[in-house]
């Protein structure tokens, strides 16, 4: 199964090819351009709040998922927006801002496999009810995002269909985060959150390369 963040990346370059006119796409009118816009604008707001508050949490309690999970939600705030900003940009001003986003995200992601080599050192367990509960709200989070952008999926073009596709996958990361509360609980081991962790940082980093691949074959298009 194709990764949707990959998806996400490569619909960075389709989208930069010339549009057909609003009499070829009835779909698309401007109403419904304008529709998507205010969406991905809220889902960006949704994802960058709820990125400073998983971020926060696994400072506090020591979580390398949470850690994780927190770069997944910035990760998704900049793509969203990055669809908002997409609908009226040139490819190539387009391209320079993905691959801006794709160097921001791998400063975090560094930052993340070091913390996950700490803690494979010395894995000492994350407190498991703060885990599981931020866990679950980063679950209602993705879901309500996912529910909001499932509008667009068919009609509103290849980033805004991975961008679905991502909010919906990434509910399953967070039941994985979830879990791994759930089992910390019962035998106060590290190992679990660390594990599910360096699974949703291995995403992000294929995501951060993704985007600046991506972006570099789109900045090597002509200009219109």
């Amino acid at each position: 199964m194709r990764n949707p963040r990959t998806a996400k990346a490569t619909a960075l370059m389709k989208s930069s090819e010339p549009q057909q006119t609003s009499t070829a796409r009835p779909s698309m009118s401007i109403y419904s351009d304008m529709g998507l816009r205010r969406v991905v604008i809220i889902v960006a707001l949704a994802n960058l709040a709820y990125f400073f508050v998983e971020f926060a949490m696994a400072r506090r309690i020591g979580s390398v998922s949470l850690f994780a999970d927190s770069i997944d939600f910035l990760e998704d705030a900049s793509v969203n927006l990055l669809i908002a900003l997409a609908i009226g940009w040139s490819p190539r001003n387009r391209a320079r801002v993905g691959m801006l986003l794709a160097a921001i995200l791998m400063a975090p992601v560094l930052a993340l496999l070091w913390t996950a080599w700490q803690k494979f050192n010395v894995p000492t367990p994350p407190e498991p009810w703060l885990l599981s509960l931020t866990g679950l709200g980063a679950m209602v989070v993705n879901f309500g995002c996912a529910l909001l952008l499932a509008r667009f999926r068919h009609h509103g073009g290849t980033l805004t269909r991975a961008a679905f596709l991502s909010a919906r996958n990434d509910v399953l990361a967070n039941i994985g985060i979830i879990l791994a509360g759930v089992i910390t609980l019962q035998w106060s081991s590290g190992w679990p959150d660390l594990i599910v962790g360096l699974a949703i940082a291995a995403v992000n980093v294929d995501a951060a390369k993704s985007v600046w691949s991506a972006a570099r074959k789109e900045h090597l298009l002509p200009s219109a």
